[in-house]
């Protein structure tokens, strides 16, 4: 599965460059929302990279600090690989890949619902 912002708008020079990168900044929060509400302070996002990676970033702020963590899931048609915090890459289980499809089937269908209502609003 893979983002269907390709087929709307093609990142070129200039202005829609900007609008590529809001929109995929769209998707990103969007797919941020999917796990619950996010707590105040926090930044999550969940997106579609490219037609083979999916990425969940959070940001949060702890004890002054300021923390993050990204994990990057790799679709190959052998298995899911999962590399987090940038360490190796490692194949992932049988339940965090049906975790995995099930966050990437609601994230289709918020997105589609998200550009649906776009379009029509135009």
């Amino acid at each position: 599965m893979k983002t269907i912002l390709p087929k709307i708008l093609r990142p070129k020079q200039g202005t829609n460059q900007a609008a590529y990168r809001q929109l995929i900044s769209d998707e990103a929060k969007i797919g941020g929302k999917l796990f619950g509400p996010v707590p105040a302070g926090h930044r999550r996002e969940f997106f579609c990279l490219d037609e083979h990676t999916w990425v969940w970033h959070e940001e949060w702020t702890e004890n002054g600090h300021q923390r993050s963590i990204t994990t990057r899931y790799d679709v190959r048609p052998n298995g899911v690989l999962k590399s987090q915090a940038g360490q190796p890459y490692t194949m992932i289980g049988f339940e965090e890949a049906v975790n995995l499809y099930q966050a990437v089937d609601l994230y289709d269908k918020q997105v589609n619902q998200y550009y649906d209502y776009r379009l029509k609003t135009a």
